[in-house]
């Protein structure tokens, strides 16, 4: 059985950095894993996704701001954010699938979220 689970955010002040991290176990070794945020009243975002292989891809909101990393083992995701801004405000999934998605809602395991607030 699949269990992501997050942890790292926290309240920042704009122009900060934070580290997230996403504890998986119970996953194959060839998935996909991914960042994804959903801010208040917004549609779930992809912001990052990362093969099994180490690949890594993002969405053009976050290039250059947004680091996603794994341990060998697959069984950490980090995702190093930089230069906060209040719009960066959400809450911040974990997710994996058999398939690097760029939607969001194609993953098919999420973890349960850690809240970012980020103020000015």
């Amino acid at each position: 059985q699949v269990q992501l689970v997050e942890s790292g955010g926290g309240s920042v002040q704009a122009g900060g950095s934070l580290r997230l991290s996403c504890a998986a176990s119970g996953l194959p070794d060839d998935y996909c894993m991914a960042w994804l945020r959903q801010a208040p009243g917004l549609e779930r975002e992809a912001l990052a996704r990362i093969t099994s292989d180490g690949t890594a891809s993002y969405a053009d909101s976050v290039k250059g701001r947004f680091t996603i990393s794994k341990d060998g083992a697959q069984k950490t995701l980090y995702l190093q954010i930089n230069s906060l801004t209040p719009e960066d405000t959400a809450m911040y999934f974990c997710a994996a699938d058999r398939h690097c998605w760029v939607r969001a809602h194609q993953y098919n395991y999420w973890g349960q979220g850690t809240q970012v607030t980020v103020s000015s």
